[in-house]
């Protein structure tokens, strides 16, 4: 079935606002006993011009002079060349790392970040728990995980490096079937959060205003309505809206004179959080000890990653997590001479009772 003009305007736009992630960051966290941490940086960038090619207004990650810094060019077999920095810094506690994602002055200043890290005494091993999360972005969406199943979903989190080996393997027409049927759905489930957030949005605008009967309850009962009758005018969609056609169909005439104003305050605001400006990066975490759990992904080079896009924590916080552990030798050995000697005093016993 060929998608509506709504579902590609929708994708041009998200294209749009992804095509600019110069430089190509990937963030490392090398994660230790005590707490701290050191952060690593690598940035690609196919920018000619030096003053442009690492700016701090486009890095994806807070980085700035405190850092250890070396840049270099790496020139590939085809003679294209490539400029990389490589950063590196120690932080001494999660909570440096949370400062600077308060003060950050790069590309994705606009949202919450923070880090967290835990350690747990269990006697015979010690459990660590490092994680970052991204707080959502709309009040008032779907998660995603309504509209995909187990595997779509799987799918929909991967980094962009597994799905080409998959969608280049053995099982390629298996993958293409996943992607094609995932991007039919993630295109329902931005439809859907654009009419709800609209919906939310123009709710709390005319909350409390005189004879007014649009509540949130009675128009999120017409949600599917809603969602019909953009599909329906979805060739003209901008020009109906501007004219008011659009809106009176969609909440009546007099309600559409009367709370026109708050109807474009609404979509302006749902327009914003909806189609952010975010460039994607990936995340990697490096925990003491052997891994134990987490829900990243561990490619073909064995290397824990998380990709990092808007899509993730569009309507539900964006967690990379990872656990680990490592034995306390001391407790083993404690543990040990104590059954020893329980045991030494067992056998004791039976011999002078004999």
């Amino acid at each position: 079935m060929k998608r509506n003009s709504i579902k590609l305007v929708i994708s041009l736009v998200l294209i749009l606002l992804g095509s600019c992630n110069d430089p190509e960051t990937v963030v490392t966290n090398f994660v230790h006993t005590d707490g701290s941490v050191t952060r690593k940086i690598e940035m690609k960038s196919h920018e000619g011009d030096i003053k442009k090619r690492f700016k701090i207004s486009e890095i994806q990650v807070p980085l700035d002079g405190s850092w250890s810094i070396r840049d270099s060019c790496e020139v590939d077999k085809k003679g294209d060349t490539t400029w990389v920095r490589r950063a590196e810094k120690i932080f001494k506690n999660v909570g440096e790392i949370n400062l600077a994602y308060k003060s950050d002055s790069g590309s994705n200043k606009g949202f919450s970040r923070y880090a967290g890290f835990t350690r747990k005494f269990r006697w015979f091993n010690t459990e660590f728990r490092y994680f970052e999360r991204i707080d959502k972005k709309l009040t008032f969406g779907y998660q995603v995980k309504n509209f995909l199943n187990s595997e779509e979903l799987r799918y929909f989190y991967s980094p962009e490096k597994l799905k080409e080996e998959k969608e280049n393997g053995p099982d390629s027409l298996k993958f293409k079937a996943l992607s094609d049927s995932v991007k039919h759905k993630t295109d329902i489930w931005t439809e859907k959060n654009l009419v709800s957030e609209w919906i939310g949005e123009f709710s709390k605008l005319t909350e409390g205003k005189t004879n007014n009967d649009l509540t949130f309850q009675s128009l999120k009962s017409r949600e599917n309505e809603f969602l019909k009758i953009i599909e329906k005018n979805d060739k003209q969609l901008d020009s109906l809206w501007k004219t008011g056609t659009l809106l009176k169909e969609l909440i009546g005439e007099e309600n559409a004179l009367k709370y026109k104003s708050e109807a474009d305050s609404a979509l302006s605001i749902v327009t914003a959080n909806l189609f952010v400006n975010f460039n994607d990066f990936s995340m990697r975490i490096a925990m003491p000890g052997k891994l134990i759990e987490t829900n990243g992904f561990i490619d073909s080079s064995h290397i824990l990653q998380w990709p990092v896009k808007s899509d993730y924590f569009m309507t539900e916080p964006y967690d990379m997590w990872a656990q680990s552990k490592i034995p306390n030798t001391w407790a083993w050995i404690i543990s040990g001479l104590f059954v020893m000697f329980v045991l030494s005093g067992v056998i004791i016993k039976i011999v002078k009772k004999d």
